[in-house]
């Protein structure tokens, strides 16, 4: 029986784990250029009270070549001001790490730019940018 699935594609079969690589790897293939100075949607102000005190909301990071990943910093976390590592796997199929200082955190609680590159996992890596 011939072979229908093109010159360059022989019949065996590859796991999930290499049709997911080899999937990451196209998608990645074609990204040149990576803009992470756009805010997110998600991203919201502190908010002030009656009394005029400035309570803390949770705040999102923009994920650089994004494919489902969430960065965000919670209103505790913001509150607390002390270092954080964040998941950010989101709906993507691996997860990734961002770690923050204390000072990082209180930025972000400022609304300050802070920008911090991810862990390396699925043969890559995400700037997470807090704005």
């Amino acid at each position: 029986m011939a072979n229908n699935l093109g010159p360059n594609l022989s019949s065996s079969s590859i796991s999930r784990r290499e049709f997911t690589r080899e999937s990451v790897l196209a998608m990645l293939a074609g990204v040149a250029i990576t803009i992470s100075g756009c805010s997110d949607d998600n991203t919201t102000a502190p908010s002030q009270n009656a009394g005029g005190s400035t309570t803390q909301q949770d705040v999102s990071g923009t994920v650089s070549a994004n494919h489902g990943h969430i960065a965000t910093v919670t209103a505790v976390q913001i509150t607390a001001a002390g270092a954080v590592n964040l998941d950010i796997m989101g709906t993507a199929t691996h997860t990734h790490t961002v770690s923050l200082t204390a000072s990082q955190v209180q930025q972000i609680g400022s609304r300050q730019r802070v920008v911090v590159t991810s862990t390396t996992d699925a043969g890559h890596d995400h700037t997470v940018t807090f704005n």
